[in-house]
């Protein structure tokens, strides 16, 4: 007696139909990352600082009795850029000496684009309409984590007329 025994291809089948019924009926999942869903003791936000030179002001940037250390700053780069300005008269109206501060997220990777702020250290006016040169960023420990640069976008105003002055937000105050 031959008998062909159809078993094992049809257990395969109702296997697999089985299987397509748990799939469709099933939600969807969602893929989550563990940094997104715990947090880990001791991982946190890093704080940087720099100190760095906004230029291109106009007119409104440090005065040279008030902030020698922008005047010494800028001759300092001009010198490490191959420029000689020993005994020259430099005017700084148009440059401004800034802190540079940003927080790094724990879990920034290389590459990652950071706000960062720029607050004027001497008597600049206003740093609208300047550009941060290169500032290097650092944590903690001295290690350089990230550099600052480009122009600066004020996050408030100050206006003033014949009848009234009018300041909001903090003018000296900028986001690269």
């Amino acid at each position: 007696m031959t008998h062909a025994t159809p078993f094992p291809s049809r257990l395969l089948a109702l296997a697999a139909l089985a299987l397509a019924s748990l799939v469709a009926a099933s939600p969807a999942v969602a893929l989550s990352r563990l940094k997104d869903l715990a947090q880990i003791e001791g991982v946190r936000q890093n704080q940087l600082v720099g100190y760095g030179l906004v230029v291109g002001l106009n007119g409104t940037g440090d005065t040279l009795n008030n902030a020698p250390f922008t005047r010494q700053s800028l001759t300092a780069m001009l010198e490490r850029l191959g420029v000689n300005t020993r005994g020259a008269t430099l005017r700084t109206a148009n440059v401004a000496a800034v802190m540079v501060t940003a927080n790094l997220q724990a879990f920034a990777t290389q590459g990652t684009r950071i706000d960062v702020t720029v607050s004027a250290l001497g008597d600049a006016k206003s740093l609208q309409g300047g550009t941060l040169l290169v500032t290097p960023l650092l944590g903690a420990d001295g290690e350089v984590y990230a550099v600052g640069q480009g122009s600066v976008q004020i996050a408030g105003f100050q206006a003033e007329g014949e009848a009234a002055k009018v300041t909001r937000g903090v003018p000296s105050v900028g986001r690269i």
